[in-house]
C-alpha cells in the first residue's frame, strides 16, 4: 500500500512516519520517498489502522493505492 503524506518534510518526519507504522506492525517494510512525500508499506495491518496511526502521529495520509 502507498500513501502520500504532505506533512513529511525532512528525515525526522520520515523517521516519525516509520516509527508510527512499525508501532502497529514491527515487521512492516517501510520505504520512504521523501522528495515525493510518499511512503510504501508492506504490512499485514489494515490500511485504515495505518492511516489512523499516522493521523494521530501528526502525519495525515492520503492512500494512493
Amino acid at each position: 500500500m502507498k500513501f502520500e503524506i504532505e506533512a513529511m518534510h525532512c528525515g525526522g518526519c520520515a523517521r516519525g512516519v516509520t516509527k508510527a507504522i512499525q508501532s502497529i506492525d514491527p515487521e512492516a517494510a517501510v520505504a520512504v520517498d521523501l522528495p515525493n512525500r510518499q511512503v510504501t508499506v508492506g504490512s499485514d495491518a489494515s490500511p485504515e489502522a495505518i492511516m489512523a496511526k499516522l493521523d494521530a502521529a501528526g502525519f495525515p495520509p492520503r492512500q494512493l493505492d
